[in-house]
């Protein structure tokens, strides 16, 4: 064989190993071009990591969509309803209401909506997975367990398989396009939406809903901030979580020998959301000036971009390393540690419930099986966590586990590869698509041609 056929074919069996970072640095250059928004990004070196939370927490800082090209792409992805969804609702009486009712849909005693998710977790985990050993994705298996519990705290009753199946696959096709796996398929999402406005106009919701959205609006709101955003951020924290324990057995172990000490448990979960965010990027647009020092201002109008990951990853020895001992030498609330945003600029609801119901549902799991699993761990986990579960009162044979785990790794490699590939051509023609529909924009702008609303008390002011 020639010295070119040789390289070829070295060429190609290394593809798996350099092409899908090639392709992903390539991608991101793509939407950044594409998209076309001259964003800032933070930690950087104006703002360090120093003043992050100082800049994310300004008053000013509280645009959400009107003003952002990107803002069109978020919409494409979280449709129906994105001018409803409370993560991009502008400020104003209108979030003020809807962000109360959320809140009130997830409160409850402590002990009751742990309870709540370990049922549904075991549940769930006794349905699906009943053999001995079983090949998962765990954000799939994940789905609905997350669907039956979220449903419960809206509904206050026990999830029917229907609305689970509705729930699941809208959450799924959200979820696979916001990762650029598959493209959005309305009809699907729709088909959740019908059920969901059948039961709103029936008064079969266990909640007051804000009283200043329409029936439709109501209905998208359910939708959007319950069964989109909920499902899928609960499911994907779990996966993270799920799949730490199974790449570092010693942390796996110690919390299954003593699944009660909610200390050490805590400290698995902020190290997971320490490395593993669940927000990429959160945006903002600023509704005045910010300024930064005596020669720096930031403009009104300008979209801010503040980066999870990369402030994460400062102020800590050996960021790179997944260690939840370190939180038995330091605190959170004194690090560089935002996994649910900052108190003062629209933090995510879920704050006191997500660690809460994640504790329970990580004891349902390890009291019944062990995890394994070698596939590579990013945050965004388009893999969606595959991981080897075994009955831990029925152990395979250790050749099997190390067959499994050959085969987890060269899967994983390759399946990077055409996912990659993928997500790099389905990405590009979503950004387009996006630009096209300008969802937002279109919104934005027929907002600003209404003539103002005059309150009849007193004709010069506005409704």
């Amino acid at each position: 064989m020639s010295v070119a056929k040789v390289a070829v074919a070295c060429a190609v069996l290394s593809t798996p190993y350099w092409l899908p970072n090639r392709v992903v640095a390539l991608r991101g250059k793509v939407f950044a071009r594409v998209n076309g928004d001259s964003a800032m990004t933070f930690p950087n070196d104006l703002v360090g990591a120093d003043r992050f939370e100082e800049i994310y927490s300004h008053p000013a800082a509280n645009g959400r969509s009107r003003g952002a090209g990107l803002s069109d792409l978020f919409w494409y992805w979280l449709s129906p309803g994105p001018e409803v969804h409370q993560e991009h609702l502008e400020a104003g009486p209108r979030y003020d209401d809807v962000a109360r009712c959320t809140l009130r849909i997830l409160s409850g005693p402590s002990a009751e909506l742990s309870a709540a998710a370990a049922r549904r977790t075991a549940s769930v985990l006794d349905e699906l997975v009943a053999g001995r050993a079983a090949l998962v994705r765990l954000r799939d298996l994940m789905m609905p367990v997350w669907a039956e519990f979220l449903y419960g705290l809206v509904f206050r009753e026990p999830c029917p398989p229907e609305a689970r199946r509705l729930i699941v696959g809208h959450a799924r096709d959200v979820v696979t396009s916001l990762k650029c796996t598959g493209p959005r398929h309305l009809a699907r999402r729709a088909r959740l939406t019908r059920y969901l406005e059948r039961r709103v106009r029936a008064g079969e919701v266990a909640h007051e809903l804000p009283s200043s959205l329409t029936l439709q609006e109501r209905v998208h709101y359910l939708q959007g901030t319950f069964f989109n955003t909920g499902v899928v951020q609960m499911s994907e924290a779990m996966a993270h979580v799920l799949l730490a324990l199974a790449r570092h057995h010693d942390v796996q172990e110690r919390v299954a020998a003593d699944p009660d000490d909610d200390r050490y448990l805590g400290h698995v979960l902020d190290e997971t959301f320490r490395m593993y965010p669940l927000f990429g990027i959160a945006h903002r647009i600023t509704t005045a000036d910010i300024e930064v020092d005596e020669r720096t201002t930031l403009p009104s109008g300008s979209v801010l971009c503040f980066s999870y990951p990369d402030y994460h990853a400062t102020g800590y020895a050996d960021p790179e390393v997944f260690d939840p001992s370190r939180w038995e030498r330091m605190s959170a609330r004194a690090a560089h540690h935002i996994p649910f945003g900052v108190a003062a600029n629209r933090p995510c609801p879920a704050w006191r419930l997500s660690p809460l119901v994640m504790r329970a549902a990580v004891r349902e799991v390890l009291a019944r099986f062990t995890l394994d699993s070698t596939v590579s761990h990013t945050r965004s986990i388009p893999h969606a966590a595959p991981c080897l579960l075994v009955r831990r009162d029925d152990p395979l044979p250790a050749h099997h586990v190390l067959l499994v785990r050959g085969f987890l790794r060269a899967r994983d490699r390759w399946e990077d590869l055409w996912r990659s590939l993928l997500q790099l051509g389905l990405g590009t023609w979503m950004v387009l698509d996006a630009r096209r529909a300008r969802l937002a924009g279109t919104y934005f702008d027929a907002q600003d041609a209404e003539p103002p609303q005059v309150c009849p008390a007193h004709p010069t002011r506005r409704a």
